[in-house]
């Protein structure tokens, strides 16, 4: 019998995700992965996966059975536990973040689509069939490695990461010739909040507007995960992982890549600051920050801003 898990309870929507699929923008497939990178990796650490390896993505309550083997389970890196054959674990909805991570031993065997294993619903591709799960679907595993133990998340530097009460860093522009002083003034001097309107293509920000001179006539470019749209009517969005890849609003910042969780970690109606900083500034935060990958990034845009 093929080693599995069961889904016997959803309770919101779920879906596999994992590091992403990052270099396929040119086809219009944006790169996608985990809406909080830090609770994805300190999940697969506690069973022994890579960091990146395939989970699940729950914003609501989960019921899981284990089928074929005994499975280890960690939800957000907290420490393991055993699902014996046949038995049942429910995952309570998030509380304190916006969205849980649940990674197994073996990690979610689903097929690989363009290098990655997560899922793309704007495009239905990836994860399980494309879409999120339902009842009944029984998800493979990869082998599990008796020979390596649970490896130790590093839980007190991503909750750091993670602080509901830091500013969001950001680096100014690049559109700073559509903007004015008093734009970047509110940008910087306000406190928004999450709008319940957010989801992984973008997180719309409630607060003041941000004024600017644009008109809507801004030619289309590409886009990044963080980058910062101010829309006509001055309403703030950043970007998530599957943001469309070319865009026509106008850019006031962009997140850097070492905030990406904290600020998808927070809840609707959470309280959001920003905080200018440098290029230097944003190189040095990502070279300690515990989601940085063990591979070397491709070049000075990989460590700013995670492309």
């Amino acid at each position: 019998m093929t080693a599995s898990v069961e889904v016997i309870g959803l309770g919101a929507p779920v879906v596999v995700q994992d590091g992403g699929r990052p270099g396929h923008m040119h086809h219009g497939v944006p790169p996608g992965g985990a809406w909080v990178p830090e609770l994805l990796i300190a999940a697969n650490r506690s069973v022994g996966n890579a960091g990146n390896a395939a989970a699940l993505e729950a914003y609501g309550r989960l019921e899981l059975r284990a089928r074929g083997r005994d499975v280890r389970v960690s939800v957000d890196g907290e420490t393991a536990r055993i699902l014996a054959d046949g038995d049942t674990h429910t995952v309570p909805a998030p509380t304190r973040y916006a969205v849980r991570y649940v990674a197994v031993d073996g990690a979610f065997a689903v097929p690989e689509v363009l290098g990655g294993h997560g899922t793309l619903s704007v495009a239905r591709l990836g994860g399980w069939e494309g879409r999120a799960l339902r009842k009944g679907d029984l998800l493979p595993l990869g082998p599990a490695d008796s020979t390596n133990g649970p490896a130790e998340a590093d839980l007190q530097r991503l909750a750091e990461a993670l602080d509901p009460t830091a500013p969001i860093r950001v680096l100014p522009g690049p559109d700073a010739a559509r903007f004015g002083d008093t734009a970047m003034a509110v940008l910087l001097g306000s406190t928004f909040t999450v709008s319940p309107s957010s989801d992984r293509v973008g997180q719309r920000l409630d607060g003041p507007p941000v004024p600017h001179g644009d008109e809507g006539t801004g030619t289309s470019r590409p886009m990044v995960r963080g980058a910062l749209q101010v829309t006509l009517s001055g309403t703030p969005i950043v970007l998530g992982p599957d943001h469309p890849t070319t865009g026509g609003y106008p850019l006031i910042a962009v997140v850097i890549r070492a905030d990406w969780g904290r600020l998808g970690a927070r809840r609707a109606g959470a309280p959001v600051r920003f905080q200018a900083v440098s290029v230097e500034e944003t190189r040095r935060v990502w070279s300690t920050h515990p989601a940085r990958p063990t591979q070397a990034t491709s070049g000075p845009s990989g460590a700013i801003l995670g492309a």
